[in-house]
């Protein structure tokens, strides 16, 4: 199949989905992958690869590729960790999502946002990829799960009779659950929401360069103006120098106003500003 995307061009969303996909089912497959060389694995990554997506892209770009990937997928695992940690009671998906982008652009070393939301929902699965909690267990409304003082318990009587069976009221329902059974944000809500995100840093970001490209196309224009009146002012000068009447001067001034205009003829024949020495124009009658 030919392929419009030329090598070296841009990657487009549907390249990096295949090689996430690609990835996963080479360097994972529970039959094949522990036995495989390093090589062996990236070269039936580029095969499927080529399959799924129709690109002509070499092997070693598609490496390269992933390398960059594998970076933005652990800094955003990482991130997600930390939003999960510093979540509050009350508060849903989309907050967590929020602080997720907050904590990756504050890790620095790339992007300030995380754009890959396609390629992520393929990977996260993966064992290095994987949110561990690392928080404090959770209690909601401070509510046990189990009552300590009771003797009802199935490891303390092996058969529970019906006589002595209590039902328990049902546990009251916590603010998170009460929050996600109000209406929480679905998965492909987050995903776009965080697009959103994404395309607004992105945006916030181009204004920012041209900001940029702006002041400095204005600090060559000053530069330019400031060379443009530096060289007025001399030309100034040359010409006073050259219009000075010293029929009444002095020999010795005479001389210092000859070896002056030597000089602006000098610079003007052979736009040189080193000393005179010019014998040509040491006759008196130039």
């Amino acid at each position: 199949m030919a392929s419009s995307v030329e090598v070296g061009g841009s990657w487009s969303t549907n390249e990096d989905i295949a090689l996430c996909q690609s990835w996963v089912n080479n360097s994972h497959d529970p039959i094949t992958s522990n036995e495989m060389k390093y090589h062996h694995m990236w070269s039936k990554i580029h095969g499927e690869f080529c399959q799924r997506s129709g690109s002509i892209r070499t092997e070693m770009a598609l490496s390269s590729r992933w390398k960059l990937l594998n970076k933005e997928f652990g800094k955003w695992r990482n991130a997600l960790t930390k939003a999960k940690g510093n979540i509050q009671s009350g508060q849903n998906l989309t907050d967590e999502m929020i602080q997720a982008q907050m904590w990756f652009g504050a890790m620095g070393q790339g992007k300030k946002s995380f754009v890959h939301f396609h390629c992520w929902e393929i990977v996260k699965d993966c064992p290095k990829f994987k949110i561990i909690p690392t928080g404090p267990p959770v209690v909601m409304n401070e509510t046990p799960l189990y009552d300590s003082t009771s003797t009802d318990s199935p490891l303390d009587s092996p058969v529970e009779t019906e006589s002595s069976f209590v039902p328990r009221p049902p546990r009251p329902i916590g603010r998170k659950a009460a929050t996600a059974k109000r209406g929480g944000t679905s998965t492909n809500e987050c995903v776009q929401l965080l697009e959103q995100i994404a395309k607004s840093t992105s945006l916030r970001m181009e204004r920012d360069l041209k900001r940029d490209e702006m002041d400095v196309a204005r600090e060559e224009a000053f530069v330019i103006q400031q060379q443009k009146a530096q060289e007025k002012d001399i030309e100034d000068r040359e010409m006073k120098i050259m219009a000075m009447n010293t029929s009444h001067m002095s020999p010795e001034t005479k001389a210092y106003w000859k070896l002056r205009r030597r000089d602006v003829m000098r610079r003007k024949l052979f736009h040189d500003d080193g000393p005179s020495n010019t014998d040509w124009l040491n006759d008196d009658n130039h």
